[in-house]
């Protein structure tokens, strides 16, 4: 059987090697000179490979869609794409909260790893080359038509093509366009896993600053829709860093009300606790400035962007300051509060929120409902997870279906 995969990201990667792997004739079109453009600057160019936690919870970690995905993750978990991936010579490596890395640290290692195994299946790899149509007769997918104008026959095809993000990677909506065209409906499609805009101007006073260990929770006008612990950076525009990326994938539907970003500083400590450390702190420095007190407490950076908030004055003696404003000044420490004006666009985006709506998908082999012989998979579906792993794993999962079948 001729299969064509039209993308050689993720998705398209898995899908040809599967496809092979079941004895087909497999061509793979990428747009690029090269194959897993975006898959090289994932994880800061480590890549994040998967996620090394229980099936149950990869699924509580995706935000869209998560009942389709059962079939996907249970038929190819991560286990077994970890497994996959060092039998093609590829040793990965766990870390914090399960983020699974190549060992190298090097997410060309991975591509290299992928691309080994396509060429011992055969799969034709064709580069530079633009799939614009699907050529589909009475229902069913007869083959591609290429911007050279060319016509390729095929049994089945298969679209990889990722999403909106990252356009420079060739993630330029193509996808979408063959859905539509196809009768399929494409839900809303918004930047996700992407830096927030912030109103407060200290956040230009901040930049680069990076703080680990912070608890924060994001609110929609007062009610809490998400919170999370981890490490978070200040740029130049407001904030960004893995549960920020992470909340922005909450946002889309409370926009509109206000958004707040919440952080509590000092996690480890309850208010007690923190005025008990404050107080210890204010005790060993009685006779100093308030602005030279606080160096055990803050990063150097944050001191005068707090001290400024505290409202109390920075060259105050410590032996001067009152319990209600020191109180004040605890309350701030677990309660810094910022307003969330926007998220970047896709340029900035890790992923697409929205795509082909899934329900004219069937979960099982990821061909569509509406065509006989066309396949989706990875980032053009309408499915999206947070940070540390779980995307790929989405792309991985689904890809290898769609191969299979």
């Amino acid at each position: 059987m001729k299969v064509i995969i039209i993308g050689g990201g993720a998705a398209g990667m898995m899908a040809a090697y599967q496809a092979a792997k079941c004895g087909n004739d497999v061509s793979l079109y990428e747009k690029n000179e090269k194959l897993g453009k975006k898959i090289f600057i994932t994880g800061k160019g480590r890549c994040n490979v998967t996620n090394a936690c229980e099936i149950e919870e990869l699924l509580d970690h995706v935000v869209t869609n998560k009942e389709f995905l059962y079939s996907g993750f249970y038929s190819f978990t991560n286990d077994a794409m970890m497994e996959f991936l060092e039998e093609l010579g590829c040793p990965l490596k766990v870390e914090r909260g399960n983020r699974v890395f190549p060992v190298s640290d090097h997410s060309s290692d991975v591509i290299a790893a992928l691309q080994r195994g396509l060429r011992k299946e055969n799969v034709d790899i064709y580069f530079n080359t633009t799939v614009k149509k699907i050529l589909i007769e009475d229902g069913i997918v007869t083959g591609v038509r290429l911007a050279s104008g060319d016509t390729v026959k095929a049994d089945k095809v298969v679209v990889a093509t990722g999403g909106m993000s990252y356009q420079a990677t060739g993630s330029t909506g193509d996808g979408y366009d063959f859905a539509r065209k196809a009768g399929h409906k494409v839900t809303k499609l918004t930047p996700a896993l992407v830096p927030f805009e912030i109103k407060e101007d200290y956040c230009k006073q901040l930049m680069g600053l990076s703080l680990r260990n912070v608890a924060v929770t994001m609110t929609a006008d007062g009610k809490k829709i998400y919170d999370d612990f981890g490490e978070m950076l200040f740029t130049h525009f407001g904030i960004s860093g893995p549960v920020v990326l992470s909340a922005s994938s909450y946002i889309g539907k409370y926009q509109g009300k206000e958004l707040k970003f919440i952080i509590d500083l000092k996690p480890a400590l309850n208010k007690e606790q923190l005025d008990h450390r404050v107080l210890k702190d204010f005790n060993k420095t009685l006779n100093k400035d308030f602005v030279n007190s606080l160096d055990h407490l803050l990063p150097k950076k944050l001191i005068p962007v707090m001290i400024e908030l505290s409202g109390i004055p920075e060259h105050k003696k410590v032996n001067e300051i009152t319990k209600k404003e020191r109180e004040r000044f605890v309350s701030l420490l677990k309660h810094l509060e910022l307003t969330i004006t926007g998220v970047s666009g896709f340029k900035e985006a890790i992923i697409t929120q929205g795509g082909v709506n899934v329900k004219e998908i069937d979960p099982g082999t990821m061909e569509s409902k509406k065509i006989k012989g066309l396949y989706f998979a990875g980032e053009v579906l309408d499915l999206d997870a947070v940070t540390g792993g779980f995307n790929l794993q989405i792309a991985w999962s689904t890809g290898y279906l769609a191969g299979m079948n």
